[in-house]
């Protein structure tokens, strides 16, 4: 492949991913959610069980001090809330509140929404296969956003 190609393939699957994030994020505010791309990171690494500000830090590839921020406006926003950590004295677990669930939930139909139009253009069958190649290199770990 050459470095016109590279790039040229590079700006496409950047384009579709901050798209797809857009419409994501644009999806959850229709129906009625104050968000931003930021909170669907945390979300990701919220929603299995909960996880520390140091851990969300690391997920999201920014200190402590950052992530600690982003905590303090879900809390205000009501969609997650700091318990005791099971484990750690020290620790807090920031967790989802039901409200961060619904948010999730929302999030989940305007991603659907987004594959459906890529569905409209391409047809079903492609998508499927473009999932598979796109499986096959994208890395395993976190989701995040490029700050």
């Amino acid at each position: 492949m050459q470095n016109s190609e590279a790039l040229a393939l590079t700006a496409v699957l950047l384009a579709a991913a901050g798209e797809l994030t857009q419409r994501i994020n644009d999806g959850v505010v229709a129906r009625g959610f104050e968000a931003r791309p930021a909170y669907g990171f945390a979300f990701t690494r919220l929603a299995p069980g909960g996880a520390t500000v140091t851990e969300l830090g690391v997920h999201l590839g920014v200190t402590k001090q950052a992530a600690s921020q982003l905590v303090e406006e879900l809390v205000r926003k009501g969609f997650v809330e700091r318990r005791p950590h099971p484990e750690d004295a020290r620790a807090r677990l920031v967790v989802l509140t039901e409200r961060g669930w619904e948010c999730t939930r929302a999030a989940e139909e305007a991603a659907a929404e987004a594959v459906r139009a890529w569905t409209d253009v391409l047809g079903e069958g492609e998508v499927r296969a473009l999932c598979d190649r796109l499986a096959r290199i994208a890395p395993n770990g976190p989701i995040r956003p490029a700050w």
